[in-house]
């Protein structure tokens, strides 16, 4: 099955739970920023990439032939990378983030490349 991969110690885990718990986090993230001007359309930016990332893997799970599923692990990985740019707009704008931002880019980056493996293996 596409959703689930192996982990070094044997464990199963769903890319539709991974891409949901990264984009709670994100929102969770977001609630920590100071409300200044900087940050508003930064947030406004993160939080549409962030969460989009799972939406568009549940609906390539419910992709009506290869080629529509290809199209949305596409847009998953688009999304993916660009919440990677806002994480490090975020970071410069609030440098006290920073540590938390790295934290996020790391796991947003691993999706980036798990998006990229699924549509190389489609080819």
């Amino acid at each position: 099955m596409l959703n689930q991969t192996e982990k070094p110690n044997n464990r199963k885990y769903d890319l539709e739970e991974r891409t949901a718990i990264f984009g709670e986090e994100i929102i969770k993230f977001v609630k920590s920023l100071p409300d200044i001007p900087i940050n508003r359309p930064l947030i406004n930016q993160i939080i549409r990439s962030g969460t989009s990332i799972g939406a568009n893997y549940m609906e390539a799970n419910g992709a009506e032939s290869k080629k529509d599923f290809q199209h949305k692990i596409g847009i998953c990985k688009k999304e993916a990378k660009e919440t990677m740019h806002w994480l490090r707009m975020i970071a410069t704008a609030n440098t006290d983030k920073a540590e938390k931002c790295r934290k996020l880019w790391k796991e947003v980056h691993e999706l980036v490349l798990i998006f990229s493996s699924i549509v190389k293996k489609m080819k």
